[in-house]
């Protein structure tokens, strides 16, 4: 089974991919790990690009994946591969919460992530924000062609 997960921030990709892949078997992918170089000292360092491809690629030859994150330029591959594309909407007032939830879980070490900064944080919720009305749209019409194999706002 080839499952894509795709949502914005705070909006349950994580838990649904680990509740998948737990009910499945099969290991999940957090694009998040492709797309960042979280070996760099500084937060918000992206990966090169080639070796993004190259990583994602590398899961896409597996017979079964679990993909989860909030790309959509340029994991087109993973919408055509995929048996099943669950699409996450939130509200606002959830996303937001679980956004500065997940921050202060990850500060207070109660959570392994990334190293954020209060400023990251703050530009994350604008960001959000943004992806809900505006690139969700976006994926939707992208998404189209594969309608039959969308599951929306589980």
């Amino acid at each position: 089974m080839k499952i894509h997960i795709i949502g914005g921030p705070g909006s349950g990709k994580t838990f649904l991919a680990e509740k998948l892949s737990k009910e499945y078997g099969i290991r999940h992918t957090d694009l998040d790990e492709l797309q960042w170089d979280n070996q760099s000292e500084s937060y918000g360092i992206k990966r090169d690009s080639a070796e993004r491809d190259r990583l994602l690629n590398k899961v896409l030859e597996n017979e079964d994946w679990i993909i989860e994150g909030v790309y959509y330029a340029w994991v087109q591959q993973c919408f055509a591969d995929a048996d099943k594309i669950y699409v996450l909407s939130v509200p606002r007032y959830k996303y937001r919460y679980r956004i500065i939830r997940r921050f202060l879980r990850r500060k207070l070490g109660i959570e392994k992530g990334k190293k954020e900064t209060l400023k990251a944080i703050v530009e994350l919720l604008k960001w959000a924000d943004k992806y809900q009305k505006v690139n969700l749209v976006e994926i939707r019409k992208l998404l189209e062609p594969y309608s039959s194999k969308v599951i929306e706002d589980c």
